[in-house]
């Protein structure tokens, strides 16, 4: 059996909705714009045939890729769960004891994260060193960056933004 995917019900909804959206537009639009490029000419040498059945093709994946995600889904909302300890969707500031810089990161489901935007995966090494630990914890991480070392500064929950 497939492991869960953990999600928060705003994420499930953004996957949900974009899964629609593909299955009931793009897909009729891609299709429709492979016949009209059919229409061209000699397929061997039809450039916009062949980028519209690579769109289809690339628009197929990732319909299967988000009806997994969907499948899988186990929705958690994070404003419910305690965040003495972090736990899913635990809003965390690290202080990076070697520059004391202070990072701060949401935990989240692998695909509602964004680094960018300090939304990590509950399954990347980080969260997993992170996960279960307290105010005041310090963690070791084996980052793809390096050994890294952390302070907990603080865990809470804070509604998280993903836009």
């Amino acid at each position: 059996m497939l492991d869960k995917e953990p999600m928060t019900p705003k994420g499930f909804e953004r996957v949900s909705k974009e899964l629609e959206q593909l299955k009931n537009v793009e897909r009729a639009k891609a299709a429709h714009d492979i016949q009209i490029a059919a229409q061209l000419g000699d397929l061997k040498e039809n450039a916009e045939y062949h980028a519209a059945k690579e769109r289809l093709d690339h628009l197929e994946k990732r319909v299967a890729l988000l009806e997994g995600f969907v499948a899988r889904a186990q929705v958690i909302d994070p404003s419910a769960l305690p965040h003495k300890r972090v736990s899913f969707g635990s809003t965390v500031t690290l202080i990076d004891l070697e520059t004391d810089k202070e990072i701060v990161y949401t935990i989240v489901g692998s695909v509602e994260s964004d680094a960018a935007k300090g939304l990590i995966s509950i399954g990347s090494p980080l969260a997993r060193a992170l996960v279960g630990k307290e105010i005041g914890a310090d963690i070791v991480a084996d980052l793809p960056s390096g050994i890294k070392e952390y302070e907990i500064k603080s865990v809470e929950y804070k509604e998280i933004d993903f836009d």
